[in-house]
């Protein structure tokens, strides 16, 4: 239950930023605090598509799947209000895009979560990299290089229980939901099958919770 709170409260913390001025370079800092604050606890995923992929690296017990991505939606609807009551409002027009652009953003969504998952495979899990002090710092330079590069084209989510947040708070529409939940999804499982298939020695099952030079972050 520990490790279930611990994704819970500090989604909230990262789902937050989402309405921060700077938002990319404050959701990239933020993401490598709550890595380096949660890793003991939980391996601080914070993100359905990371849970999937560590799962399928074989980090991450079956069993700890639902209530992790459960922990995870619950704790970016909890940010979703707080950030809408201390902000105050919606914005006028949701982010919402179609036709050629909505192919854009779901290959952008796929890439920069597939990016994002083959980071977290190499710096928090592989045993080649155990016990190093950069992880959390990696993984936050993804997210923030990806929104940078990609916030445009689809939002810059790469975080199912995040979009729930969003779409919740008014920021992205709801139409655009299936995008995240089936991109970012299926990057985090492309992640774990490339680890798997580059790393042939390094594929053992953990079947406790990894500590946080493992953090099975992002």
């Amino acid at each position: 239950m520990r490790r279930y709170l611990t994704e819970y409260i500090l989604t909230i913390c990262l789902t937050v930023q989402q309405k921060a001025a700077l938002a990319p370079l404050a959701i990239g800092l933020v993401l490598a605090v709550m890595v380096y604050a949660g890793g003991h606890k939980s391996g601080a995923h914070y993100n359905p598509a990371v849970t999937v992929a560590v799962w399928l690296r074989g980090k991450l017990p079956a069993r700890d799947v639902v209530p992790y991505i459960s922990a995870q939606v619950l704790g970016s609807v909890t940010a979703a209000a707080l950030a809408t009551a201390m902000l105050g409002g919606r914005p006028a027009t949701p982010f919402a895009v179609g036709g050629k652009a909505l192919v854009a953003a779901f290959v952008a969504e796929l890439v920069v979560t597939f990016a994002l998952g083959y980071v977290v495979m190499n710096v928090a899990t592989s045993k080649k990299l155990d016990g190093n002090q950069f992880y959390g710092l990696a993984i936050g330079a993804t997210v923030f290089a990806g929104a940078v590069a990609v916030g445009a084209i689809s939002g810059g989510v790469f975080n199912p229980a995040v979009a729930v947040g969003v779409s919740a708070a008014g920021m992205v529409s709801w139409s655009m939901l299936w995008v995240y939940m089936v991109a970012n999804v299926a990057g985090g499982a492309l992640a774990a099958v490339a680890f798997r298939l580059l790393n042939p020695n390094d594929v053992a099952v953990e079947e406790r919770a990894p500590k946080a030079a493992e953090a099975n972050a992002a």
